[in-house]
């Protein structure tokens, strides 16, 4: 099967699965996902949605989070992990916004970097989510799913991952595909025990061939 086929039959198959595929994290705005995502790193969206209710209700934009207080927020969120640098990323975040983006969150991942606590796959989350921008996050599910699948060969990081799938996957389908790699990774190829019994992409899949 050619690289082109492979793509091809990834494609079709969520276009018809998950059409409407889209993030698990609630939010009402774009600093509502942002501050969402930064909560997320290394945890689950589960538990963010679990924090984020109180936390919004407090400090629903950037004024009111830039205005807070280290003790007043780290509360709110020291049920995530690691909430003592989320905490204080998230106040400086909020500040930085108000001072230099007049409180909206800007939409290029060259801005986006420049916030405490986003590094490129937030900043790719954020302007593919919100804009539909053909960026490709590549967290832990991408990266591991995209593998199996031989949509990636030989990617050893992140950024070479996200370069090849960019590469191949058609632009108006970038966005779609972030959520269909992650939830993919999630619920069905998760990393210790693939459901490859329930999964409809064996016949792609380089992974369920090597263990079989």
């Amino acid at each position: 099967m050619t690289k082109k086929e492979r793509y091809r039959f990834f494609i079709d198959y969520f276009t018809q699965q998950a059409p409407d595929a889209e993030t698990e994290l609630i939010y009402d705005s774009p600093f509502q996902l942002l501050v969402s995502v930064i909560l997320s790193a290394q945890c689950t969206d589960k538990r963010v949605n679990l924090t984020t209710p109180a936390l919004f209700e407090k400090y629903p934009d950037p004024a009111s989070m830039g205005n807070a207080g280290f003790d007043e927020l780290f509360p709110l969120v020291k049920s995530i992990s690691y909430p003592n640098n989320k905490a204080k990323h998230l106040i400086a975040m909020a500040r930085i916004l108000q001072e230099r983006f007049d409180g909206k969150v800007p939409m290029t991942v060259d801005e986006l970097v420049q916030l405490p606590g986003v590094g490129r796959k937030t900043a790719n989350v954020i302007t593919s989510v919100i804009d539909q921008q053909p960026n490709m996050a590549v967290d832990t599910h991408v990266f591991r799913v995209s593998a199996r699948l031989g949509l990636t060969t030989g990617a050893k990081t992140p950024l070479a991952s996200e370069k090849q799938l960019i590469e191949h996957l058609p632009r108006e389908v970038v966005h779609k595909a972030h959520h269909w790699l992650i939830l993919h990774g999630r619920y069905i190829c998760t990393a210790r025990k693939p459901k490859c019994q329930v999964c409809g992409l064996k016949a792609i899949c380089k992974f369920v061939n090597k263990i079989t």
